[in-house]
């Protein structure tokens, strides 16, 4: 059998070896689990395993018979993956906070708070021997160390004869293909979801740069193909269409990106119809699902997506209806603003942003009687107040500069 590597940390067993570490104590283990996942450090994730073939010898009866198995390996589920950023700041602070970084001064910060707290030491003197060699060492970085960009060279792009490298940008992980300084535009490439700019193949930024691009027309609509933060993707006209996993990227082309299209297009055919318009089915990021007249409805477990009947069907569609008809108190679908009935009583939503309503002035939550009678105008205050800017118009940027052209 192959040798197994460890496994990854699940949010629990990293909060146990905190403990075994002696580092932070139970009220701050979630909120730094919490913090290192919002900041891109690391992301909570699946990962399919690969088939490994290996052989069995059995001595017996001085005979050797052999046969051949396989197994299931690398896979895990819902465990902590570092990122392409979190791997970089780690190198950065291991290499201008060596001292910081270490596991025993994070433990012996912890012993020191308890001696303050006990009276057996002065905080100000645990704060001036802590922070003293700390501003050196921020000092020292500021002045010193330069912008760190992972930058990893993978070869040359054939097409345009330009450097392809692999670096974090702005936004993520990307290949970039030419630099910053050229007449032409560098071109940027998304990386797809489990790739990493520290393992990433010359063949792969190739494969990523073949697909990431125009690849014609279909029935007047334009096709392109790139990759996208679920995976990459075919995009026909205004709609997108999932390349299939496990698909070799080289070999996806015109003839290739049709196929995906009248694929979707067969699943997203008609399965029956309600109040005279047609429902749909399909599996997306949070399992099966049923569309009918602009509603997804989940398709819970008790029901079988590929033989659900049209009763079904329509009970769903019907709790569904009736769910969304006591969601909505008002609504103002232009501003992307409502007021909705939620578990603990009315709530603004603005985009993504939920915003609960002021109590009354006796300190009794507002039922959804109080915010039907709540003005557009009142709403917009509410949301000021949590998202200063809210309805500020921005400003449009001036046009990007070309670079000048170099001087032979």
């Amino acid at each position: 059998r192959f040798s197994r590597a460890q496994p990854r940390y699940t949010e629990a067993s990293l909060v146990k070896k905190l403990e075994e570490l002696g580092i932070g104590r139970p009220s701050t283990y979630a909120p730094t689990i919490s913090t290192i996942q919002k900041r891109g450090y690391v992301e909570k994730r699946d990962k399919e395993g690969t088939q490994r073939a290996f052989r069995v010898l059995v001595l017996k009866d001085d005979a050797i018979s052999e046969r051949k198995e396989s197994e299931n390996t690398g896979a895990e589920k819902a465990k902590l993956f570092p990122t392409d950023l979190g791997l970089l700041v780690t190198d950065f602070l291991k290499q201008h906070f060596e001292a910081i970084m270490d596991y025993g001064f994070t433990a012996k910060i912890e012993e020191e708070f308890d001696e303050v707290a006990e009276g057996r030491l002065q905080w100000n003197e645990m704060l001036d021997e802590f922070y003293g060699p700390f501003k050196k060492d921020v000092d020292n970085t500021l002045e010193k160390a330069e912008r760190v960009k992972g930058e990893r060279l993978l070869g040359t792009d054939p097409v345009s004869g330009r450097p392809m490298v692999a670096r974090i940008a702005r936004f993520g992980p990307v290949i970039q293909i030419g630099k910053a300084d050229d007449e032409e535009k560098p071109r940027f490439l998304t990386l797809q979801p489990g790739q990493s700019i520290e393992t990433i193949t010359y063949e792969e930024a190739l494969a990523l740069s073949n697909l990431q691009g125009t690849l014609g027309s279909y029935e007047g609509k334009e096709l392109s193909a790139g990759v996208g933060r679920y995976g990459p993707y075919v995009k026909w006209g205004d709609e997108f269409v999932s390349i299939p996993r496990g698909t070799d990227l080289a070999t996806v082309d015109t003839e290739k990106a049709i196929e995906f299209i009248k694929a979707k297009q067969k699943a997203d055919a008609p399965v029956g119809e309600y109040n005279g318009k047609p429902i749909t089915k399909g599996t997306g990021r949070f399992g099966p699902f049923i569309k009918w007249d602009g509603l997804f409805i989940n398709v819970p477990r008790r029901y079988d997506l590929q033989t659900i009947t049209q009763a079904e069907m329509n009970e769903l569609i019907e709790a569904k209806v009736a769910k969304e008809a006591n969601r909505y108190i008002q609504r103002w679908e232009d501003e992307k603003i409502s007021v909705e009935n939620a578990r603990w009583g009315p709530v603004v939503k603005f985009g993504k942003k939920v915003i609960s309503l002021p109590k009354r002035p006796d300190g009794t939550r507002q039922t959804a009687d109080d915010a039907a009678t709540l003005t557009l105008e009142q709403v917009k205050q509410l949301i000021e107040a949590e998202v200063p800017g809210a309805f500020a118009k921005k400003a449009k940027k001036p046009p990007a500069k070309r670079a000048a052209k170099k001087k032979v």
